[in-house]
């Protein structure tokens, strides 16, 4: 029993202790983007706390955690705000309704994710190049220093002439900054400097617990997590253990008008989150050297966000930030990840007055050394070695995370990436050409031949001036998709049309067995069982009893 618990939880100290760093670097970002879908911070902690767990056990990533991420919150702002104002000009009408939209739309979306890990589409991130990974790292690192930068203020509600309400920010000034500024720079300090003197203690822990007795014992009055929640319109962090949200079932119409609704957002909060799970799982992959099971991920995200949405939490999906802390934390098993999320519900439900008093300076200077290692810093000094296009995708990347969205710029490089690919395998097609002595014109065919190399490939042939015999010979050449299978159709109609007389050499068999189904007079047209002209094997017959074809080669 001993020896089965040490192969689950071989690494059990660091991943507790792991688990608790990132559960408190978890509460102010989870609480920032509750503000932005304008939704009860608690709201948005149950789900943190539902997702995380439930990832945890069951996902294919092990040390990946997932929480209510911003990328996904985002989506759902203009949602809830028609949804309350659908709510309202009901025949009944129900405040709030953009809550209950927002359940549902969640559940959706977990559906969603589900039916695409069923599908098995969590392999489609391996076609993800790489200047696509490093672009999706430095761009969520900006975005997330940019999120911390904003944590430098005090908000408050104000009301425009149309009546809209709104949170705006006033940047810290004098004495509070630079205050403000020397805790966050104390607490980078420690984590830096603490694992050279020793590696016994987690360095993000031990830094945010010697900021917050700082802050504590000095009676120093700055921001914390308690008062940040308070600005932001939430009355406190104590909250109850989530049960299913049965107001979800008696207030929210089950028809089509309702899933027309929330379909769109849920597809859009599906995409959204499974990218980011699927590419930080690729980021720990890299950190650990190891490989994780894409597909288990997107069923787990898909359970994680169904029990949120049924148990009244918000959707969520991997966390780069948070996971990196808790990789560099030491956190490599999943009791990392369900060690956050129960310390999370532990904060919630016994210590919500303690982790109120934790100094939002210690966790902004948590997530700026996390920032600082997670950036791709050699990016810079490979941009010039590396080809222009993998360059400019990179950037690109990079820019449109911080201004567009996270799915935006994955699928934006991918699709520069697919087009540049295309473009430079297209010119890689060649054609050699000679006379036998019996007059045929043979075109030996070198290079893939798709749809990007079609043009390139009909430009080889002079129909009209070839002699009455042409052979093409495909020994080099790979028939690679339908487009090229149609090219060559069209090629001996144009021969035949001449009155020409046209054979293709070493077609490969799906080839030869499409071109059969297109039309059958390609029987007489493709040169069939004929010795290759350039390899042979080398053997005594006596050797092959039996006839070569009945050989596994």
């Amino acid at each position: 029993m001993t020896e089965f618990i040490r192969k689950i939880v071989p690494n059990a100290k660091d991943d507790v202790l792991a688990g608790i760093t990132v559960s408190l670097a978890m509460i102010p970002e989870v609480v920032a983007f509750a503000f932005v879908a304008q939704i009860d911070p608690l709201m948005a902690l149950s789900g943190a706390f539902i997702i995380g767990l439930i990832t945890a056990i069951f996902g294919g990533r092990p040390g990946l955690i997932s929480g209510a991420a911003g990328a996904v919150a985002v989506i759902f702002v203009t949602m809830i705000a028609d949804g309350h104002t659908k709510g309202m000009l009901m025949d009944t009408p129900i405040e709030n309704m953009g809550f209950f939209y927002l359940m549902a739309c969640v559940v959706l979306m977990g559906i969603i994710q589900i039916f695409a890990g069923v599908f098995k589409l969590g392999r489609f991130v391996r076609l993800i190049p790489h200047p696509v990974m490093m672009g999706f790292v430095n761009g969520l690192s900006i975005v997330i220093f940019m999120a911390q930068v904003k944590m430098f203020s005090h908000k408050s509600m104000e009301v425009s002439d149309a009546g809209v309400k709104e949170y705006v920010g006033t940047y810290m000034q004098g004495s509070e900054l630079y205050v403000m500024i020397g805790l966050v720079l104390l607490t980078m300090g420690i984590i830096w400097g603490l694992p050279k003197i020793t590696k016994k203690l987690p360095a993000a822990l031990t830094a945010i617990l010697v900021t917050s007795l700082i802050v504590i014992g000095f009676n120093m009055d700055v921001s914390t997590v308690g008062s940040y929640i308070v600005e932001g319109g939430g009355t406190g962090l104590k909250g109850e253990f989530p049960t299913p949200n049965m107001e979800l079932w008696e207030k929210l119409p089950f028809n089509l008008d309702t899933l027309k609704f929330i379909a769109l957002p849920a597809f859009l909060a599906a995409s959204v989150g499974l990218i980011e799970s699927l590419m930080t799982m690729n980021l720990v992959d890299e950190l650990t050297e190891t490989r994780g099971n894409g597909n288990r991920e997107c069923v787990a995200q898909g359970a994680g966000n169904i029990v949120s949405g049924l148990f009244g939490g918000t959707g969520g999906c991997g966390m780069i930030g948070q996971t990196v802390i808790n990789v560099n934390a030491g956190g490599r098993g999943r009791l990392s990840g369900i060690m956050m999320a129960v310390t999370l519900l532990s904060f919630i439900l016994f210590a919500d007055k303690l982790i109120e008093m934790v100094p939002i300076a210690a966790l902004v200077g948590v997530m700026f050394m996390m920032v600082i290692e997670t950036f791709a810093w050699s990016s810079f000094r490979i941009l010039k070695k590396i080809p222009m296009a993998d360059a400019i995708v990179l950037i690109t990347v990079s820019l449109v995370t911080v201004f567009v969205d996270l799915a935006v710029a994955v699928f934006v490089g991918v699709i520069i990436s697919a087009l540049v690919f295309a473009w430079e395998n297209a010119k890689k097609i060649r054609a050699r050409k000679r006379i036998r002595e019996d007059g045929t014109k043979v075109y030996e065919i070198w290079g893939p031949l798709f749809f990007g190399s079609i043009q390139a490939f009909n430009d080889k042939f002079d129909v009209k001036t070839d002699p009455e015999k042409v052979e093409i010979d495909f020994v080099e050449s790979r028939i690679s998709d339908h487009s090229a299978i149609e090219a060559i159709f069209n090629l001996v109609e144009k021969y035949e049309a001449e009155g020409k007389s046209i054979k293709l050499k070493h077609l490969s068999e799906d080839c030869k067995i499409l071109l059969y189904k297109s039309s059958p007079k390609f029987r007489d047209v493709v040169v069939e069982d004929i010795d290759d002209p350039r390899y042979h094997l080398a053997a005594n017959p006596e050797d092959f009893p039996k006839p070569l074809s009945e050989y596994k080669l």
